[in-house]
C-alpha cells in the first residue's frame, strides 16, 4: 500500500474546521493579498492614495453637515477628529465585509478548478484589507499630534496598547458577517446588489456621526445589539477619551461578535462542500 506525505479530502462533518490546513496554506494567502493588492491599483491613477484621500473626504463631508449644520454633539471632542475616529475603523470593517461577503460569487472559477481551504479567500480579504487599516490610521494620527500639539483636549494614554485587541474584534466580525453573507449569496446572487444599501444602513446604526449618549440611556442596550457600537465607542475611548461604552454593553459586542463567526462558519462550510455543483 502507498503511503502519501498528503491526503487531500472533502470534509463531511457540519461541524469539523481544518484549521490546520489553512496553516499549511499560508503561501496561498499571501499570494491571494498580494493578487488583490496588484488587481486593485491595477491602472489606477492616485494609486494606494486612495486610501488617503476617503476617509479624509468623508470626514470633512460628516464634518460639515453633522457638525456645521446639523449641530450635532460630539462629546466635547473636536469634530473632526470625533468623525475621522469613526470613518478609519468603520472603514475597516466594511470593506472586510463587503469582500468577504462575495467570497463564493468572485472566486467561483478558481474554486471550481483548484482544492484549497475555501476559508483561505475571506481571510486573505480581511488581511488586506489590514493594509489599508494601517495606512488610515497612520493618516489619523496625524491629525490626532495635530490636535494634540494644538492643545485639543486629547492626549496620548496607555490605552492605545490595546488597539491591536481591538482590531481583532473587528476582523473576526467581519470575518463571522462575512461569511454568513457569502453563505447566502451563494445560493442568492440578488444579495450582492443590495450589499451597499445594507452597509449604508449599517453605517447610521452605528454611532459614527454621532454619540452613544445622544441616544436615551434605556435604548442604549438595544443599540450595543450592534456590535460595530462598542468598537467605534472603544476606538474614540482610546484614542480620544471619551466614550459613554460600559463592561456590560462591550460584553454583549464581544458576544454577538463569537456568537456571528461559529453561525459564520458553519455555513460557510456547509456551503463550500456543494457550491461548485451549482454553479
Amino acid at each position: 500500500m502507498e503511503k502519501w506525505d498528503k491526503i487531500i479530502k472533502p470534509e463531511r462533518n457540519f461541524f469539523q474546521f481544518n484549521f490546520l490546513a489553512i496553516f499549511n496554506y499560508k503561501d496561498l494567502i499571501f499570494m491571494f493579498i498580494k493578487r488583490d493588492f496588484v488587481t486593485y491599483y491595477k491602472q489606477t491613477l492616485l494609486g494606494p492614495l486612495w486610501y488617503l484621500i476617503q476617509p479624509l473626504v468623508n470626514t470633512i463631508v460628516f464634518t460639515i453637515i453633522f457638525g456645521n449644520l446639523a449641530k450635532i454633539p460630539t462629546d466635547g471632542l473636536p469634530p473632526f477628529l470625533f468623525y475621522m475616529a469613526g470613518n478609519v475603523i468603520w472603514g475597516y470593517f466594511s470593506i472586510c465585509l463587503v469582500a468577504t461577503s462575495n467570497t463564493f460569487v468572485s472566486n467561483a472559477g478558481i474554486f471550481s478548478k483548484v482544492y484549497f481551504p475555501r476559508l483561505i479567500v475571506p481571510i486573505s480579504n480581511i488581511l488586506f484589507s489590514l493594509l489599508q487599516f494601517i495606512i488610515q490610521f497612520a493618516f489619523f494620527m496625524i491629525f490626532f499630534v495635530y490636535f494634540y500639539l494644538s492643545g485639543s483636549e486629547v492626549s496620548f494614554s496607555y490605552k492605545m496598547l490595546f488597539l491591536p485587541l481591538l482590531v481583532f474584534h473587528v476582523a473576526l466580525l467581519s470575518l463571522g458577517c462575512g461569511t454568513i453573507l457569502s453563505s447566502l449569496t451563494a445560493k442568492y446572487r440578488d444579495l450582492t446588489l443590495a450589499m451597499t444599501f445594507l452597509v449604508q444602513i449599517w453605517l447610521y446604526a452605528t454611532p459614527i456621526v454621532y454619540p452613544l449618549s445622544l441616544i436615551p440611556e434605556s435604548y442604549q442596550i438595544i443599540a450595543c445589539l450592534n456590535p460595530m457600537t462598542a468598537v467605534v465607542e472603544l476606538f474614540r475611548e482610546i484614542f480620544l477619551g471619551k466614550s459613554t461604552i460600559n463592561f456590560f454593553q462591550s460584553m454583549i459586542s464581544i458576544s454577538m461578535t463569537l456568537v456571528l463567526v461559529f453561525v459564520g462558519l458553519l455555513l460557510f462550510n456547509r456551503v463550500e462542500k456543494n457550491f461548485v455543483d451549482t454553479v
